[in-house]
């Protein structure tokens, strides 16, 4: 896959006519004969190619006047890679328009949380995706109508302002702009089986839970990613129950609990909110928890062309990042685990859970608390951390500087700057700020040279030993060594290589 494909129009029109589903998101098709857009891989008959555009997004898509096919429904199709896998400004943008940032702050606050004016933002983004920050959040706000009027019972007028819409006529004139429907001709063509219960009989035993699905590009591995999730969850923030990660979200108008269950073509979501309007941050979180929106195919053909990750690789395809939910968070659960086990870490997390996270019911589960806010954090006494003098001033350091502002580690960060601040941290060696690059900023390149588990690897593969000889042969593997760190851990018998209650052959 390649930057800005959608003006490459003969290869476009090749995965079109191949229905190619690894394209899906990277690119969208508008029909100039129907006024319709799909993804790449809808199952019609594909149009000849002189009736076909490109569009590099579905908010470019409906600005110049397409409507999305009811067939591909190409509005759930996989976030583009791209987002996900670069640090420019458009980039940044783009993360926290799927955060919500223009629906809660308005394109001054996106412009704010970037350090550029409106008037640059908006230029960057025409440029490249073909609609403005004003664009790109009206199309997830349909999105995320749909996806309420099609799961909920909800009365349209609470499916409105829950997806973000100012107005009833706004949210009314939107939905049948895109969808070529009315809210209420959505719902009446769900089948029967299909159609939310109204409230009362039938009824979801939970108030606000929410049954999705999340696509994303095959292949994709769980054992890692959900079995390095389960190992080192929190208690009372994180469990696996009948075959689901389960976890607390700290959302911006109130909190969530997810479960998360991996199945063969994609993943299924069962979201429990406290405030409806979080739905769009609550399942743009879990994507990027999970990492759904990578390229599978883009990363591990690139790390087979080295011999000695061919064969793990070719062994099991398909491994992601796993990431998380709450960066700060995160930031702190790094410093914790500095230089202990796995269980000596979550125990520590787990008595500031108690002490210090706000409570939570879970009737579904064993979960009991959000985690600590930086703010909380803050404000503990040191002489409680039971750990070493010097870790406490990491700690406290660290909470202090996310507390105030002065350390953002949200989805909008430069990934450098923020590598070089952390750095910065008393106690932060190289260890701490790559993990947390990696899981918490995203950057899919970061590389855990000093890493224990890393050096076993290397050691039983007969790659370089040191740090700095492994770092230099890793370089081949660039921009994806984030990637191959999955693979390196795989090599071991690990807990967190493994779904709950399986284990290596």
């Amino acid at each position: 896959m390649q930057r800005g494909m959608h003006t490459d129009t003969e290869r476009c029109v090749r995965a079109v006519q191949s229905k190619d589903a690894r394209f899906d998101g990277w690119f969208f098709t508008a029909v100039l004969t129907t006024r319709i857009y799909c993804r790449p891989s809808c199952p019609v008959v594909p149009p000849k190619p002189e009736n076909m555009t490109f569009h590099p997004s579905a908010a470019a898509c409906q600005q110049a006047g397409f409507r999305a096919c009811k067939r591909c429904r190409p509005d759930t199709s996989p976030g583009s890679p791209e987002w996900n896998q670069r640090a420019d400004l458009v980039a940044r943008a783009m993360r926290l328009v799927a955060d919500g940032v223009v629906d809660r702050e308005g394109v001054p606050g996106l412009a704010a949380r970037l350090g550029y004016s409106s008037r640059q933002i908006e230029r960057q983004l025409l440029a490249e995706l073909g609609a403005g920050p004003l664009a790109l959040a009206r199309a997830q706000r349909a999105q995320t109508a749909r996806l309420l009027i099609e799961t909920t019972p909800l009365p349209m007028a609470e499916i409105a302002f829950a997806a973000g819409f100012s107005s009833i006529r706004t949210f009314n004139d939107t939905v049948r702009e895109v969808f070529a429907l009315s809210p209420s001709e959505l719902r009446a063509r769900l089948p029967r089986k299909n159609t939310p219960p109204a409230s009362g009989a039938g009824a979801p035993a939970t108030p606000g839970a929410l049954a999705l699905r999340l696509p994303f590009r095959a292949p994709l591995n769980p054992d890692n990613l959900f079995g390095h999730l389960a190992a080192t969850a929190v208690p009372g923030v994180e469990e696996w129950r009948d075959g689901a990660y389960r976890r607390t979200l700290r959302l911006p108008y109130g909190h969530g609990i997810v479960a998360l269950t991996p199945r063969p073509d994609h993943i299924a979501c069962r979201l429990t909110l406290s405030d409806l309007r979080d739905l769009t941050v609550a399942i743009s979180r879990c994507r990027r928890l999970l990492d759904l929106d990578a390229d599978p195919v883009a990363v591990d053909d690139q790390l087979r062309t080295d011999p000695v990750l061919a064969p793990l690789v070719d062994k099991a395809p398909g491994r992601r990042v796993q990431r998380t939910v709450d960066e700060a968070e995160f930031a702190v659960r790094a410093v914790l685990g500095q230089q202990v086990s796995t269980a000596a870490a979550r125990t520590h997390a787990a008595r500031l859970v108690t002490a210090y996270g706000d409570p939570v019911d879970d009737p579904e589960g064993g979960l009991t608390h959000l985690f600590p806010s930086p703010e909380a954090l803050a404000a503990l006494d040191p002489e409680s951390l039971a750990m070493p003098r010097t870790r406490r001033t990491t700690f406290t350091t660290l909470v202090t500087h996310l507390s105030d502002g002065t350390l953002n580690l949200g989805v909008g960060s430069d990934w450098t700057r923020t590598r070089a601040q952390l750095l910065a941290l008393p106690g932060f060696g190289p260890w701490t700020a790559d993990v947390i690059a990696m899981r918490a900023l995203g950057d899919p390149d970061a590389f855990l040279a000093t890493d224990l588990g890393i050096r076993r690897a290397a050691q039983e593969l007969d790659l370089p030993s040191t740090p700095a000889a492994l770092t230099a042969r890793a370089a081949a593997w660039r921009p994806w060594r984030a990637y191959a760190v999955q693979y390196l851990w795989a090599t071991d018998s690990h807990p967190i290589n493994y779904l709950p209650g399986q284990g290596r052959s």
